[in-house]
């Protein structure tokens, strides 16, 4: 099997600041970040050579291609979900790898907050099965969590532990949406949204969107700019087996060994991670199949201050993540992915720079945890790891 690692760079990067954007299309949105990563990187659209969305985006790649004025010789599209723009970088370094590309633009954008959300996909094969009987994304990342509590004595207060992080770190953010620090007493006094999780333990909804510009070695040399190195990557998908499913393990206890593996380091090895946070459940989950501690011992691992930053165990999502920061149209691996290579550059808010970031975790989480989901992992690493 071919090796990715350092077979392409992350060299541009952003963010859109708007949180509400009633005024844009979601097309708009994916042109502006395009502009802003582009010009992170020292490129413009006619640099571009490869082109990369989620099934989210309008149109499609080809259609969003035509409208940022891009002569992509590649383009791809993939729906992991929440965990969909962690992929994609594996899936443009492949491209990169393979000669297809050398400057991949992968953009993503959405406005739940101001726009009509979409109606549950009746095509989806498990929508009479689940939606029909009220399934939605919080009650199935509840029963995951209301089964790690019975295994694993795994508690409320526990969770809202991730919350106190991500607040922690949203106060120094100017564009978060949520910036007030809150409590673990807060978090659990919260009203109840499904059963054990409280409104605090659910991610914000949010406008917005974000890019990233990825490149190989030739280019990353020629533009001399600071870029975080791609040294592992890995992908899973974690079915129902259509028989009783056990929801306390995600698709990550696949993703994260390979990326390890690939990218040559261990858990024990990072200094940073971005984990997509679309419940309090999702990160203790994550940071139990990703190798950051044993099964089961996630709740007690992101106590008393393990996850924030600059000084924490292992600090976490330094921009807010989703729980505080910014969730536009369920891909939050995006923002994710950002906040990452922020932190390898030391571009992060002074009071949350992690001091010398070598190697940087991302992951996404895509589905829902407590049927079908995706997951995928990436290892960052500074331009001379």
């Amino acid at each position: 099997m071919t090796s990715l690692r350092g077979a392409a760079y992350v060299v541009g990067v952003y963010e859109h600041p708007g949180r509400e954007l009633p005024d844009r299309s979601v097309a708009q949105i994916h042109a502006e970040v395009a502009r802003g990563a582009l010009a992170d990187a020292g490129l413009t659209t006619g640099d571009v050579d490869g082109y990369f969305c989620a099934g989210d985006a309008p149109g499609g790649p080809i259609a969003m291609a035509d409208y940022l004025g891009i002569a992509a010789r590649h383009c791809d599209s993939t729906d992991y979900g929440g965990s969909a723009y962690v992929a994609l970088v594996s899936h443009a370094a492949q491209a990169i790898a393979a000669g297809k590309c050398s400057v991949a633009l992968i953009t993503m954008g959405g406005r739940p907050r101001s726009g009509r959300r979409r109606p549950p996909a009746q095509d989806n094969p498990a929508y009479p099965f689940e939606e029909t009987y009220g399934h939605s994304n919080p009650a199935s990342y509840a029963l995951a969590a209301q089964r790690h509590m019975f295994e694993f004595g795994t508690t409320s207060e526990q969770l809202a532990e991730v919350k106190v992080a991500a607040s922690t770190h949203a106060q120094h953010n100017p564009d978060a949406l949520l910036r007030k620090v809150v409590t673990v007493e807060e978090v659990v006094g919260s009203r109840l949204i499904a059963d054990p999780l409280h409104l605090l333990d659910c991610c914000v909804i949010t406008d917005g969107g974000g890019a990233a510009v990825v490149v190989s070695p030739e280019v990353a040399l020629r533009l001399g700019r600071r870029g975080a190195k791609l040294l592992g990557a890995g992908e899973a998908v974690k079915h129902t087996g259509r028989s009783p499913i056990d929801l306390t393990y995600t698709g990550a206890v696949w993703s994260g060994p390979r990326a390890f593996e690939e990218a040559g380091v261990t858990p024990a090895d990072v200094d940073y991670a971005s984990i997509y946070d679309s419940f309090t459940i999702t990160v203790v989950m994550s940071l139990e199949d990703l190798g950051f501690c044993e099964k089961g011992q996630g709740g007690r691992f992101v106590l008393e201050g393990a996850l924030q930053a600059p000084h924490g165990r292992l600090p976490y999502n330094t921009d807010g993540g989703s729980l505080c920061n910014n969730h536009p149209g369920n891909r939050g691996g995006m923002t994710r992915l950002i906040e990452a290579v922020r932190q390898l550059r030391g571009e992060a808010h002074p009071a949350v720079q992690v001091p010398g970031v070598d190697i940087a975790l991302v992951h996404g989480t895509g589905g829902w945890v407590g049927t079908r989901m995706g997951s995928a992992t990436l290892i960052l690493g500074q331009e001379d790891a």
